[in-house]
């Protein structure tokens, strides 16, 4: 049983579609990156995924439980799929420890005392043991976003999701933020992620979606993908953005 599956997802906003019929498997452990033009649709699906936006015709599956119910409380949802932007969304009053704090304190309330530990372990694990008690404007674009993935992964997520994370940053930084990808990869995290980096989806990802107006218009490992797309609209996307 796929982890997450989408059904002939559909989504508009003010009668405009976004995204049209949209079916995918998400496996347990896999990458699955998401790739088009800006406005095919990759942001507002990952956002349907986690239900930070209803959809409007076909299901969710989260381990064969239907998510995208409207009675359903998302919450418990938005716990077990964590979710990744392109802005990092530090509170610039708080530190880095702080900020990662935050929600497990609010959330699970949790103590500071019991969850200290564990936040300092993930701050080591990303190599930010040294940042912890930095403000948001004492840290480069890249150690944000490293704290912005700490902080989701602080909610001991099940899924995560990457909204074009590294298309704030310098092209110096973007290498860091790919490592902690990698790294999460490395150690079983099922991820869906919207990204521009060619280079790193042919490299990482299981499996690589081209979106274009909306719709997946074609599916399948990296090496088909790139080396051998089959729809002329993926052929002309490639031939645009692979250098």
């Amino acid at each position: 049983m796929a982890r997450l599956e989408l059904r002939n997802v559909a989504k508009g906003f003010g009668g405009v579609p976004v995204c049209r019929d949209i079916s995918l498997t998400v496996e347990s452990g896999d990458m699955v990156c998401l790739i088009g033009a800006s406005g095919s649709g990759k942001s507002t699906l990952l956002r349907c995924m986690n239900l930070l936006e209803p959809i409007d015709d076909g299901a969710i599956y989260l381990d064969g439980q239907d998510i995208s119910e409207p009675e359903l409380d998302p919450q418990p949802i938005r716990r077990r799929i964590g979710i990744v932007f392109q802005s990092f969304n530090l509170f610039p009053h708080m530190s880095a420890a702080e900020n990662v704090m935050l929600a497990p304190r609010r959330v699970h309330h949790r103590d500071r005392a019991s969850l200290l530990p564990e936040i300092q372990a993930l701050f080591d694990r990303f190599g930010l043991a040294d940042r912890m008690q930095h403000y948001p404007d004492q840290l480069s674009g890249g150690q944000q976003q490293r704290v912005a993935i700490i902080r989701a992964l602080a909610m001991q997520p099940e899924i995560m999701l990457f909204d074009e994370i590294t298309s704030a940053l310098d092209p110096q930084l973007v290498g860091e933020v790919l490592d902690v990808l990698r790294q999460l990869k490395s150690q079983g995290m099922t991820m869906v992620l919207a990204t521009h980096e060619m280079g790193f989806a042919r490299e990482a990802a299981d499996k690589v979606c081209f979106l274009h107006q909306g719709v997946i218009v074609e599916e399948g490992p990296p090496e088909q993908i790139f080396d051998a797309p089959e729809a002329p609209e993926t052929r002309a996307f490639l031939q645009a953005v692979v250098k």
